[in-house]
């Protein structure tokens, strides 16, 4: 997962989207949002971020690594209960999550778990490689 500042006006979100999109950059993942606690700023999360020209590119427009976010995708096929049925099995596991971002597009669902650890992170990527 990669992070950038962003200020809170038109374009600026754009900006930096272009700056990826130049260095071929195919993500999989973005979310923005306003920081409420910074007023005037807001912040971009994305990946993946890949290979070397990826990289210096990612990092030319302000993107860093997220120390303090590890991120597991889980695509599945769409059902009723199927985000309740992951996050259940997260909870049983007493593993906390930081956040939870999904979708549903046709027949399938794709979610963006986020761990506070690289260990809550690895023990909830082994867990949900069972769901179908």
């Amino acid at each position: 997962m990669w992070a950038a500042t962003i200020k809170d006006r038109p374009g600026s979100l754009a900006q930096k989207l272009d700056a990826l999109a130049k260095a071929g950059v195919n993500l999989e993942f973005l979310i923005s949002r306003r920081m409420p606690e910074k007023p005037g700023g807001g912040v971009v999360f994305v990946t993946p971020i890949k290979g070397a020209k990826q990289v210096k590119a990612a990092k030319k427009a302000g993107f860093k690594k997220a120390q303090s976010i590890r991120s597991v995708r889980v695509a599945a096929l769409d059902k009723p209960g199927l985000g309740v049925s992951l996050t259940q099995q997260i909870a049983d596991a007493g593993i906390n999550l930081r956040g939870l971002s999904g979708a549903a597009i046709g027949k399938r669902a794709v979610f963006r778990f986020a761990f506070d650890s690289a260990a809550d992170a690895i023990r909830a990527m082994r867990l949900l490689k069972k769901t179908k």
